[in-house]
This record gives C-alpha cells, sequence and structure tokens, in this order.
C-alpha cells in the first residue's frame, strides 16, 4: 500500500492560524476603526446639537430684554448666530490640525492671553459689566480673555505634566512652572474680579493633576489648602459672602439676594414635565436676570420642561464620554492629558453652571457651555472640541501602515527559483 504523502499548498506557509472566536488581526482594526468612528461621531453630534439648542434657546430667552433695550428681538440671535459659524471654522481648523501643534503653540497663546487679561483691567479698554471688567470691546463685538486663557492654561499644563512623568514623585520639577502658570493667569482673573473663573481654572488643573498621576498625599494637602484659600477669598469680599450665603437660604430674602435663585427655580417649576412651550416663558419677562447667558437653562427647563433638560444633560453625558475615551486612546501622554483637561474643563464648567442655576452650588457668573449667549465661550468651546477630534483622530483612527506590529506585518513573497534550479 503507498505511503500517505502530506501535501501542502505552496501557500500554506503565509497563513494565519486563529483560533475559534478570535479576531485577525485585519478584523480588530476594522472593528477599533468602527468605534473610534462612532466615538467620534458622538463628539460631534452632542456639540452641534448643543450648540444648535443654544440658537434657540438665546432666541427665546433674549427676545423680550432685546426688543426693550435695542428695539430688535433678533440682536442678540444673530450675533451668537455669526458667532456659532465662525467657532465652527475655528473648531474644523483646529480638528485639522495636528495636536502636536499645542505642545508649543500654548506658550505664545498664553502670551496672548496674559496681554488681554492685563489690558481688560485698563478703564481706557476694558468693559465693566455687573461690577466686574470681563471683557474688551472690538467694535461691535466683545472680547473675554479668560475664555482664550483657560485653554492656554490646559495646554500649558499638558505639556510640562507630558514631559515630566517620570519625575512626578519630585514636585518641585514640575510643580514651580506649573503653579506660576495656573497662579498669575487666576491672580489676573480675580482682579477682574471672576472668582468664578478662577476657581474653575484651578479645579480644572487639580484634576488633571489626578489624570496625571501625581500622589493622592500631595492632592490631598493642595486640596486642603486651596479650598482654605477659596473660602478666605469668599468671606473677604462682601459680595461674594452675601452671595454665599444667599445660596445657603435664598428664601429668606426673596426680593433681594435670593431673588435670582428663587426666580430661577419658579422658572425650572414652571416647565414640569413638557414645558409652557417654546418661546412662551413668563419668566425671561424681565423676572430672571441675565436669562439668555449664566441663567439659560433656566428658560430652557421652564419652555421644554423636565424632558428638555434631560436631553441637555445627555447630550453633556455624550460629550463627556466622548472626551472620556479619546482620553483613554491618545497617542501619547500631551493627547491624554490634553484631552482629559478639556473634558474636565468643559463638564466641570456645565456642572458649576447648572448647580447655581438649580440652586445647588451658589452663583459663580460662568456661563453653560454651547448654549449661554456669549461669542467668546461658544468661539472657544468648540475650538476646543477640534483639538479633542485632532486627539481622537490621532488614537481612534490610526493610520493603518502606521498600526501593523511586528507580527502584522504582510508575509515577504517567496523569492522566485531560476529556471532549472
Amino acid at each position: 500500500m503507498p505511503s500517505e504523502v502530506a501535501v501542502r499548498a505552496p501557500h500554506a506557509r503565509h497563513l494565519r492560524v486563529v483560533r475559534p472566536g478570535e479576531l485577525s488581526p485585519a478584523a480588530r482594526r476594522t472593528r477599533d476603526e468602527k468605534r473610534g468612528r462612532r466615538v467620534l461621531r458622538t463628539l460631534s453630534a452632542s456639540a452641534f446639537a448643543l450648540t444648535v439648542m443654544g440658537l434657540v434657546m438665546v432666541l427665546s430667552a433674549s427676545s423680550v430684554s432685546a426688543f426693550a433695550q435695542y428695539g430688535s428681538s433678533f440682536l442678540f440671535f444673530k450675533k451668537q448666530l455669526v458667532y456659532a459659524v465662525f467657532g465652527a471654522l475655528v473648531a474644523v481648523g483646529t480638528a485639522r490640525m495636528k495636536y502636536e501643534t499645542w505642545r508649543k503653540a500654548w506658550v505664545p497663546l498664553l502670551g496672548v492671553s496674559v496681554i488681554l487679561l492685563i489690558l481688560v483691567l485698563h478703564s481706557a479698554t476694558g468693559t465693566v459689566v455687573g461690577g466686574s471688567a470681563r471683557w474688551i470691546a472690538l467694535g461691535p463685538i466683545s472680547l473675554q480673555p479668560s475664555e482664550l486663557a483657560k485653554f492656554a492654561v490646559v495646554a500649558g499644563v499638558a505639556q510640562i505634566l507630558s514631559r515630566n512623568m517620570r519625575y512626578l514623585h519630585d514636585p518641585i520639577v514640575w510643580l514651580t512652572p506649573i503653579a506660576v502658570l495656573v497662579g498669575g493667569v487666576c491672580v489676573l482673573i480675580l482682579l477682574q474680579p471672576d472668582m468664578g473663573t478662577a476657581m474653575l481654572i484651578a479645579v480644572t488643573v487639580f484634576l488633571m493633576l489626578f489624570v496625571a498621576g501625581v500622589r493622592m498625599r500631595l492632592l490631598a494637602l493642595s486640596a486642603v489648602l486651596a479650598g482654605g484659600a477659596g473660602m478666605a477669598l469668599i468671606m473677604s469680599a462682601g459680595y461674594r459672602r452675601t452671595r454665599f450665603l444667599a445660596f445657603l437660604h435664598p428664601w429668606e430674602d426673596p426680593k433681594n439676594t435670593g431673588y435670582q435663585i428663587v426666580q430661577s427655580l419658579i422658572a425650572l417649576g414652571s416647565g414640569r414635565l413638557v414645558g409652557v412651550g417654546l418661546g412662551a416663558s413668563r419668566q425671561k419677562w424681565m423676572y430672571v436676570p441675565n436669562a439668555h447667558t449664566d441663567f439659560i437653562f433656566s428658560i430652557l427647563g421652564e419652555e421644554l420642561g423636565f424632558l428638555g433638560e434631560l436631553l441637555v444633560l445627555a447630550l453633556f453625558g455624550a460629550l463627556i464620554y466622548a472626551g472620556i475615551r479619546i482620553a483613554l486612546k491618545a497617542p501619547d501622554p500631551f493627547g491624554r492629558l490634553l484631552a482629559a483637561g478639556i473634558t474636565i474643563w468643559l463638564g466641570l464648567q456645565a456642572l458649576v453652571n447648572l448647580g447655581a442655576v438649580t440652586g445647588v452650588l451658589p452663583i459663580t457668573g460662568v456661563p453653560l457651555p454651547f448654549l449661554s449667549f456669549g461669542g467668546s465661550s461658544l468661539v472657544v468651546s468648540l475650538g476646543a472640541v477640534g483639538v479633542l477630534w485632532s486627539i481622537g483622530r490621532a488614537g481612534l483612527l490610526p493610520e493603518r501602515a502606521g498600526q501593523r506590529g511586528a507580527g502584522d506585518r504582510a508575509a515577504p513573497r517567496p523569492k522566485r527559483r531560476p529556471p532549472g534550479a
């Protein structure tokens, strides 16, 4: 009986053995790429939806006050629409840029921010509104330098920490430049005065240190010292102390110190489940101060009800989820810290604003990202989303050629044997 001869196909040595239930490297890449595209779509869709909702609510919330002061119900809406278009162009530009650009670009950006923060304190260039000099008037528009400073600080801290990841156990190496950077910006913002924005920047940097892996003992000590300094600043100024005490007991003086919180709660309570209808708010008739800026969520809750509020919270949740996913998949420590810092900043700012509107936190004058009226806030926020998109594109949608590992390279073609060999 002839012996059995094992016949091997000429290309058998190039085949891969895949265990049952295990994806091949190519299938794994395809799956990861699809997941990455879903994350980026979630980021874009949530930012777009929040911006559109902001346009609608700015038109509704500002119509009465705009007509009373300027004779046109569409004044603030037209401005916000221009800001939204410009912000979208900025977002597209930052999304197309390589995020590594901000490793060095944060320095001139910070320099511009500091110069503007100094100019805003000068009576000849700064515009005082509500007792605070936060804006610089440039013809028909106003620029708020502190919004630009937020991104500059986040990018700067991300770069400093990423360069010193191996020295996190030695805070002298990295803590000094961060303290100078954050402290200098916060002091200039406190001089406006704008304690809400200064605290927002400080807490954002604190959480970035946590993400970077700084020791908990140092973080706890920093939190205690910063908390004590913050409480001292609150109690040292009469208007801050009044705001803080009014937050604790707004109904004790509903016509004076607690007026804004009380009117905001009335607006939210009037909306119930489905709201009184878009454009039908009664509280926007000069009852809720700053109805189209810091307290736009109150009018939204009154007109769209609890379901509208849930929609806004879901959109912010989707934005934060996408930011977290992008940070986790970032290609390097700088990208991870930059994405984490932007996500923390936007999420924390939304939390602070919603807390003030609902009476859970003291009023700080911090706008609601994407929804509140304000060109500087909207443009910078959309630009930051573009930076997130750039980091996500690098981490979630890698080039196929660059993602091939040593075991995933195409096998070399066998050399042809010469005739007769």
